[in-house]
């Protein structure tokens, strides 16, 4: 199985730079591109006017640019060892399916994402990015636990 491109979900959390770890790994071993996701995830309540009219609030902006932050601090990540990434900022309501169609847009071999490996009743309540997409998609997902 060829591994020309992998994408990586990050949140900012230790958890999702051992997925970059990890990612960095299979980039320097198949030689694969690497793209750097993460999700702003948009409230239909908070965010109407923007996802209706293009309107931005002072909320949106402080997201979107502390997650262009988070993208460039894993950028460095990878860039420290020699691996070229490309980064986006996607954007939507639910945030596995957001990942989901990321993997498929850029013809994705494989998903890395850290887990935070929650278990019982915060899993409930929680929820899992990692378990949703691996529910969801058909492309294979190696999950990282810190």
């Amino acid at each position: 199985m060829a591994l020309n491109n992998i994408l990586v979900p990050i949140d900012g959390s230790e958890t999702s730079y051992a997925a970059v770890a990890k990612a960095v790994e299979f980039a320097k071993t198949f030689g694969s591109k690497i793209t750097v996701v993460q999700v702003l995830t948009l409230d239909p309540y908070i965010a109407a006017e923007y996802i209706s009219a293009s309107q931005t609030n002072d909320l949106i902006e402080r997201a979107r640019a502390s997650i262009l932050n988070t993208l460039a601090e894993a950028k460095d990540k990878f860039s420290v060892e020699g691996v070229t990434v490309e980064t986006r900022l996607l954007e939507g309501q639910v945030v596995h399916t957001e990942l989901v169609n990321a993997a498929k847009e850029t013809n994705a071999d494989l998903v890395i994402i850290g887990s935070h490996g929650r278990t019982g009743i915060k899993k409930f309540f929680l929820g899992s990015v990692a378990q949703s997409i691996l529910s969801a998609s058909d492309i294979p997902v190696l999950v990282v636990r810190k």
